[in-house]
């Protein structure tokens, strides 16, 4: 088999691999209720990971982090905190919030 026959087998693998996975969810998917206790605890554990990772980076922070002052991670994580609860308990708007005031102290002080 040519290398060319051997890297086209391989892509299309890799593809039938990742749609068939994806088939499944689909198939899957509606039998599965979103509000039941299972998928709120998942949703609770999962809020519960970003907010330890976030509380770890900003009290234990590792390598480049550490030169950043403790007053700059606390701000960025109250300006999060106060996005998140304020509009409505998106995830993503506040940790983008955070992000943005964590940025812009680094960068301008």
């Amino acid at each position: 088999m040519s290398e060319d026959a051997l890297l086209w087998l391989v892509v299309i693998g890799a593809i039938g691999a990742t749609y068939l996975w994806r088939l499944l969810g689909v198939l899957l998917s509606r039998q599965v209720n979103p509000e039941s206790d299972f998928f709120q605890w998942i949703t609770c554990v999962s809020y519960a990971m970003l907010a330890g990772l976030i509380a770890r980076m900003v009290l234990l922070p590792v390598g480049p982090l550490t030169e950043v002052s403790l007053w700059i991670r606390l701000s960025g994580m109250a300006v999060g905190l106060t996005v998140f609860f304020l509009l409505g308990r998106r995830v993503l708007t506040g940790v983008g919030a955070g992000l943005a005031v964590f940025v812009t102290l680094v960068a301008y002080t």
